[in-house]
């Protein structure tokens, strides 16, 4: 990164979730301006009203690109060609897509932002570590029981924290443009086999149920997720769990000379934090 673009501000789209939340204080923490993307930000950034991009771009040197709600749903592909459009309008240096393994829609969005001339690098992610604490799985842990439609499906879950730290190379680091990682976990686990681990690091007795795919979309249901939510994960469950990722890859040890992180380091981590402790919920 040049002395001049040390000085202008990074754009973080998703800042707030799972992985743009660490990416933005990553790069606080080394001094470097951030500049929020989301509706709430000023400038405001939305996925879903293309005039606010522009403004969320200008004058920026780089940014990160988290897509919401998931580079599996129908029109992201365009949104991200159209947004790497805007960005080398506007002189943005470097773009570093989030991206999912096993998608073909993110799959496509990766060929998009390829063809748009912009310097690029794409962070193909393995299932986040973090869904077992910061996200849709963490309630039904605390209760005790997770039942999802994923049977015994092997999956290199990889550490956010990692993501961000490739993310953050990617931003500020020369010698990156054009890269492509998958990033995963050192090692294959079935979700019954990661329950497992995270009972073992909180102590809690913890059951990992498999259930059929249309009982997990009426239970979503009655808990409130939206339509559009629960066809989002039926898909990512049916389509994604089916073997085809059931490998390792070496794009964090590329990305950062240094192996990625065990889920069950994670887990005695989230553990010492008390995630899974129900009785300091809401402390």
């Amino acid at each position: 990164m040049t002395a001049a673009s040390a000085q202008t501000p990074i754009v973080v789209l998703g800042a707030s979730g799972k992985t743009g939340r660490r990416v933005a204080q990553r790069l606080q923490a080394r001094g470097l301006p951030v500049r929020p993307g989301s509706r709430s930000a000023h400038p405001a950034f939305d996925w879903q009203e293309p005039d606010t991009w522009r403004g969320a771009l200008e004058g920026a040197s780089a940014a990160y690109v988290s897509y919401f709600p998931d580079l599996a749903a129908p029109g992201a592909p365009e949104a991200i060609g159209a947004l790497a459009g805007v960005a080398l309008e506007v002189g943005v240096e470097r773009l570093v897509l989030l991206s999912g393994r096993g998608e073909d829609e993110a799959q496509r969005s990766e060929d998009a932002l390829r063809r748009s001339g912009a310097a690029w690098t794409i962070v193909r992610s393995s299932w986040f570590d973090q869904n077992f604490s910061e996200s849709f799985f963490r309630e039904p842990l605390l209760a005790g029981e997770l039942a999802l439609p994923a049977g015994d499906a092997l999956e290199p879950f990889v550490d956010a924290d990692d993501i961000a730290d490739v993310a953050v190379a990617a931003l500020t680091q020369d010698g990156h443009a054009g890269e492509f990682y998958e990033v995963t976990g050192p090692r294959l686990l079935t979700f019954a086999e990661a329950v497992e681990e995270i009972a073992r690091a909180s102590g809690r007795d913890l059951r990992y149920a498999p259930v059929g795919s249309d009982e997990f979309a009426v239970a979503l249901g009655a808990e409130g997720v939206p339509d559009e939510e629960v066809a989002l994960l039926r898909y990512l469950f049916a389509e994604v769990l089916d073997g085809r990722n059931a490998y390792v890859t070496d794009g964090v040890q590329r990305a950062l000379g240094r192996p990625a992180r065990d889920f069950a380091d994670y887990a005695r981590e989230a553990a010492a934090r008390g995630v899974w402790d129900a009785t300091r919920v809401g402390a």
